[in-house]
């Protein structure tokens, strides 16, 4: 099918992108690499009336260090991000959960910033981006804010971010010397993921000291597995300890049933994958 009619406009700055979006109001989209958007587009699902092309703004294509964090920027492509020493030092979990996304194509074309602001909660990077406690650096016609992983991403497809705001880049703590892992179960390869697992341990002579993990659509947006969490810390690194905490990775969750699998099944998946992800990041 062929799109919509709709105008197109290319800034060179976040202040020029900000200001179309803000013209534009409720009826304006953002295209980044355009691997979910374009799709959309031409099964005529969205039908906007400007696109915002933010690929040529070059301050939204860098990662660099600031401190004690890792700062991604919007643009960057997942095939960047995987190959950032920085985000395999101190992200290993989002170099691990980036791994998964997609096949190669998608990643030299689709960007870490545009996966976020989707907002899918079957999508591979909202999990790891919500263990980590990134926030987002957002802008718009009053300046820039920072919104917390925790309060950024609202339901489906929606996050805390107005129309006429873009996301410019997204802070990482630094989590150097952690053992990470992104346990993902699909369908078919290179599909989305019908229920992942991501995983972050500290461990100290054998004993877990910290533990974050995050899961993959086992609700309306990514959630903290935070009774494994709290069942790991001051554990020994076994498998039984493992397994006892795993076991409790689907509570509090509400995962949806659909055509790939019911609300039940992907509560027994959480727990599976939750134990496989530990056991593979702790080694």
């Amino acid at each position: 099918m062929i799109p919509a009619r709709f105008d197109y406009v290319a800034p060179t700055t976040v202040d020029e992108a900000v200001r179309a979006l803000a013209d534009a109001g409720e009826d304006g989209k953002v295209i980044a690499g355009g691997q979910s958007l374009l799709p959309v587009l031409r099964m005529r699902l969205a039908a906007p009336t400007k696109l915002v092309d933010i690929g040529r703004i070059p301050e939204l294509r860098a990662i660099r260090e600031d401190g004690d964090a890792i700062v991604i920027g919007a643009m960057a492509t997942h095939y960047e991000v995987q190959r950032d020493p920085l985000v395999r030092e101190h992200a290993a979990l989002i170099t691990a959960a980036t791994d998964t996304v997609a096949d190669p194509q998608v990643r030299h074309r689709g960007t870490f910033g545009g996966s976020i602001a989707h907002a899918d909660p079957a999508g591979d990077l909202l999990a790891p981006a919500l263990a980590m406690d990134a926030e987002m650096v957002v802008a718009g016609m009053d300046g820039r804010r920072t919104v917390p992983a925790a309060e950024y991403f609202v339901d489906f497809f929606t996050t805390a971010m107005t129309p006429a705001e873009l996301l410019v880049e997204v802070r990482l703590p630094k989590y150097t010397g952690w053992r990470a892992h992104y346990e993902k179960f699909n369908r078919v390869a290179q599909s989305w993921s019908m229920v992942a697992v991501a995983a972050m341990v500290r461990t100290d002579g054998g004993t877990i000291a910290e533990a974050r993990i995050g899961l993959t659509n086992m609700a309306s947006v990514p959630v903290r597995a935070r009774a494994v969490e709290d069942a790991l810390v001051g554990q020994a690194a076994t498998a039984e300890n493992i397994k006892a905490a795993a076991a409790n990775a689907a509570n509090g969750t509400s995962p949806t049933s659909d055509g790939n699998a019911d609300g039940e099944y992907r509560s027994h998946l959480a727990r599976v994958l939750t134990g496989r992800a530990l056991t593979a990041a702790i080694g």
